[in-house]
């Protein structure tokens, strides 16, 4: 009894905050840009992550995250599971072209919940902040493949990140 008690209430609450469409529109736009702009219009504050094409191993997997403010008022968001703080949790998946994940090797911080105020990071109207990761420090990227990263750290964080980004891991 417990458990389902738990169970719905977990259901309910990952619910909140979620969106959905309920039209069936046969000619819905891919288009990421569309999306983006569909995000920014919900949401002010959103994210992009960009990283070079192509990296030859050893050197450093630099990824770079910029958070935007489209508001006309300071936003806020959590720096928790963003690079705005060392690598303490799991926000990234990184997957090779076969679709396997490579294993997280970085530290997973236990948090107090809720986030504190200090944990939290302002971005002044129509303004925005970036903060570069190594992946190379958090992730057992080993090999020469094509990887993809998406951002999974939405939920801590608040932020919307629309796109994933690949590079290739190549031979010297």
């Amino acid at each position: 009894m417990k458990k389902s008690i738990l169970y719905v209430a977990m259901l309910a609450l990952s619910a909140c905050g979620v969106k959905t469409n309920t039209t069936n529109n046969a000619a819905k736009s891919t288009d990421s840009t569309a999306v983006l702009e569909a995000a920014r219009a919900a949401k002010p504050l959103f994210a992009k992550m960009q990283i070079r094409d192509t990296i030859k191993t050893g050197d450093s997997v630099l990824l770079k995250f910029t958070v935007y403010n489209t508001a006309d008022s300071t936003q806020h968001f959590c720096k928790w599971h963003t690079p705005f703080e060392p690598l303490m949790s799991k926000y990234l998946d990184v997957k090779n072209e076969k679709g396997e994940e490579m294993n997280y090797l970085g530290a997973m911080a236990k948090r107090i919940m809720p986030p504190p105020a200090s944990s939290y990071i302002k971005v002044s109207s129509k303004d925005s902040l970036t903060s570069n990761v190594d992946l190379l420090k958090a992730f057992a990227i080993t090999k020469p493949a094509k990887y993809t990263i998406t951002y999974v750290g939405q939920n801590m964080s608040g932020l919307v990140v629309i796109d994933s980004v690949s590079f290739v891991y190549a031979g010297r």
